[in-house]
Formats: structure tokens, C-alpha cells, sequence
């Protein structure tokens, strides 16, 4: 019996499929191996330009423009994550004035340069330093430290906001009428219910604004900040030597692949219910 049911499955199974060399499936191993040479070429170019008096002077301070970078990525983040929650419920409210305000502050945050967003801050700000010494917040907008932070924060709070307004209204509205009808508020629905199934769908685009914000970062050293590419430009200014932008290139690629397998294994833990 046993062995008819084995030559039952033999039989019934479908034929393994045939792999054939496709037009798309050589152009993309052709891709494929120019990006392997490529990388091979840039590892062997730094092995054969690799300077150990270069690197004992300025390891220190690539170090320290990466503390600056991710001090600066990760406070602006959170600051804009705060905002972001009145801006997304403004967005979402049926009071007209509310939401034209909102929509006004996204739309400008999200159609104008975020570089553009910093000059207006630092340098339009500080035209006005008379006024700003009288109530008390020259010492605040005179620092490029605190002008990048709050660039920064406005910046990421208008995109946060959308993808939280996105992901809320991404629930279907049976989930708000069934928690109403357990007799739920609207603030235990909201926490309970809605949004740790919207946080799911706006882990994916959470992850991508903070990867945008660590290679957005790099204008910063146009207004004095000291980030990641603030040490590299000095660097370069010093030695004249191109391999100090393929290093800095090098951290910023691994610190994004980081944050990446990082937002994997997160989605991976919280979607695990999910899986069947």
C-alpha cells in the first residue's frame, strides 16, 4: 500500500521547470558581474592607495563626523515623529481650517529642497539677529548645530506625517465599527487596534525617510556642521587625496545597510502572526 502511494506521488508531481538563459536573466547577470568587477576594482584600488599615515590622522575624526551624523539623524527624527502625530491628525480632521494649515506646512516641507529648507534657516534667520537678540533666541539660530536640527525635524516631520496618515487610513473602517461595538473608545481603539496595524504598514516607509535623512545629512557641511562629509571635505582640502570621499562613500554604504537589515529583522518580528 505504502509503495503505491509513493509511486502515486512520483507520478503526480509536476516536472521541475526548465531554466532556460532568457534575455532578462542574462542582462541581469550581466549587470550582476559589472557590479562585482566594479567592486573588486574600488577594493583593489583602496588596497594599493591605502595611506596608514592617513588613516592613523584622520580615523579619529571620520569617527567623529559619523557620531555628528547619526547625533543629527536620530534627534531630528525623533522631533519630527512628535510633530508628525498633530500634523497627520490635522490632515485627517474634517475642520477646514485646520487642514488647509496642515496641508500647506506638508506641501511646502515636501516640494521644496530640504538644502534650501536649511539656508532659509541658517543664513534667512540670521538676517534678522537685532530682532532675534531681543527675544532671546539669537544664541539659538546662531549655531549651524541647532538651524541643521531644526531643518532637519521640520523636514521629517511633513513626511513622517503622511506616511502616519496613510498607514491609519490603510485600517479598513470595519475595525473602527467593530471596537465600537465592544464598547471601545476612540482613543482604546486608536491604541489598541488601529495602530499597531498601521505601524506593520508604515514600518517600510518609516525605514526609508531615516535612510533618506542619513544621505540627506551630507549638506550639512555646507553650513559648517562637522558631519561625515563635513570631515571628509577638510580632509580632502588637507591632502587632495579622492580615496577620503570613497572611504566616507564606504560608511555612509554601510551604515544604510545596516539601518536596512535592521528594518528587515524588525518587520520580520512583528509580522510573524502573519505567517502561515
Amino acid at each position: 500500500m505504502s509503495g503505491a502511494v509513493q509511486h502515486s506521488e512520483i507520478i503526480d508531481r509536476p516536472p521541475p521547470p526548465v531554466r532556460r538563459w532568457t534575455r532578462e536573466r542574462v542582462v541581469g547577470n550581466a549587470l550582476l558581474a559589472i557590479w562585482i568587477l566594479f567592486g573588486l576594482g574600488l577594493a583593489l584600488f583602496l588596497l594599493r592607495a591605502w595611506d596608514p599615515e592617513l588613516m592613523a590622522k584622520y580615523a579619529p575624526l571620520y569617527l567623529s563626523g559619523v557620531g555628528v551624523t547619526l547625533s543629527l539623524v536620530g534627534i531630528s527624527v525623533v522631533i519630527g515623529a512628535a510633530l508628525s502625530i498633530p500634523i497627520a491628525y490635522a490632515r485627517m480632521s474634517s475642520n477646514r481650517v485646520l487642514n488647509a494649515i496642515s496641508y500647506a506646512y506638508v506641501y511646502f516641507f515636501r516640494g521644496t529642497p530640504l538644502l534650501a529648507q536649511a539656508f532659509l534657516i541658517y543664513y534667512g534667520f540670521g538676517s534678522f539677529r537685532p530682532q532675534l537678540e531681543a527675544i532671546g533666541l539669537w544664541s539659538f539660530f546662531r549655531e549651524a548645530w541647532y538651524c541643521a536640527v531644526l531643518a532637519f525635524s521640520l523636514n521629517t516631520a511633513a513626511y513622517q506625517a503622511e506616511i502616519l496618515r496613510g498607514a491609519i487610513e490603510s485600517v479598513p473602517r470595519g475595525q473602527w465599527d467593530g471596537a465600537a461595538s465592544l464598547g471601545l473608545s476612540k482613543l482604546q481603539t486608536m491604541r489598541k487596534i488601529v495602530l499597531p496595524q498601521a505601524l506593520i504598514v508604515a514600518l517600510r516607509p518609516y525605514g526609508n525617510e531615516i535612510i533618506l535623512m542619513i544621505k540627506g545629512s551630507a549638506i550639512v557641511a555646507i553650513i559648517t556642521v562637522y558631519d561625515l562629509m563635513g570631515e571628509t571635505r577638510r580632509a580632502y582640502s588637507r591632502t587632495f587625496d579622492f580615496q577620503t570621499y570613497l572611504w566616507a562613500a564606504l560608511i555612509y554604504l554601510s551604515i544604510v545597510e545596516a539601518l536596512r537589515n535592521a528594518i528587515e529583522w524588525i518587520e520580520r518580528r512583528i509580522t510573524q502572526h502573519l505567517k502561515r
